[in-house]
């Protein structure tokens, strides 16, 4: 128990440092660093990868594990597109909608076939791993940057999942719920931005 509210509130921490409405406003340095705290200063990305872990977390197993292990696996090789200059139309408007539509999932408790939510979660995963791919200067590292957003999407996936576990309780149904909404609300602001 103990273990868990440690994790709880390591997640709470984590969610109060983004700054910046978009992770795409400035120029990361390079490097692991920079790759790790680039998602995490996005409200953007930090409300899409949170949705994920409570996702998963309502599913149950495996999808608890699976979702938050796709997403990671599946946005580095939309970095290595992003990196190598492939164009992917509509990136930041994916982005957004990931928000949304996840943030929607969560709320309405909705219990796809496992499938149909990895191919759900993997196909936004293309447009986070393009946003932060495309972002590397020239001249840095690529292999530490893209293992720094790895590794730093990993744990906001953990801070999701960290909250989801409020589930578990008819009042925790509840808080979980309303993060949905909140997340979904997040998206549809970015959304209404990247329309603009």
């Amino acid at each position: 128990m103990k273990t868990n509210r440690m994790i709880w509130m390591l997640g709470c921490v984590l969610l109060l440092l983004p700054d910046r409405a978009l992770a795409h406003a400035g120029e990361p340095s390079g490097g692991f660093l920079s790759g790790f705290t680039h998602p995490m200063f996005g409200l953007d990305h930090v409300l899409a990868m949170v949705a994920v872990g409570l996702w998963g977390s309502q599913l149950g197993p495996p999808a608890v594990w699976l979702l938050p292990v796709a997403f990671p696996l599946v946005m580095a090789f939309g970095g290595f597109l992003g990196l190598i200059g492939v164009p992917i139309p509509g990136v930041e408007i994916g982005v957004a909608a990931s928000a949304v539509v996840l943030g929607a999932m969560v709320f309405l408790q909705a219990r796809p076939k496992l499938p149909v939510a990895l191919f759900l979660v993997a196909l936004f995963a293309i447009f986070h791993g393009h946003a932060h791919g495309n972002e590397l200067p020239h001249g840095e590292s690529g292999v530490l940057y893209s293992l720094g957003f790895v590794v730093g999407t990993g744990l906001m996936h953990g801070c999701g999942i960290a909250l989801g576990l409020f589930d578990r309780w008819n009042w925790g149904k509840r808080i979980v719920r309303a993060a949905g909404v909140l997340i979904a609300a997040g998206g549809c602001w970015f959304l209404y931005g990247a329309l603009a």
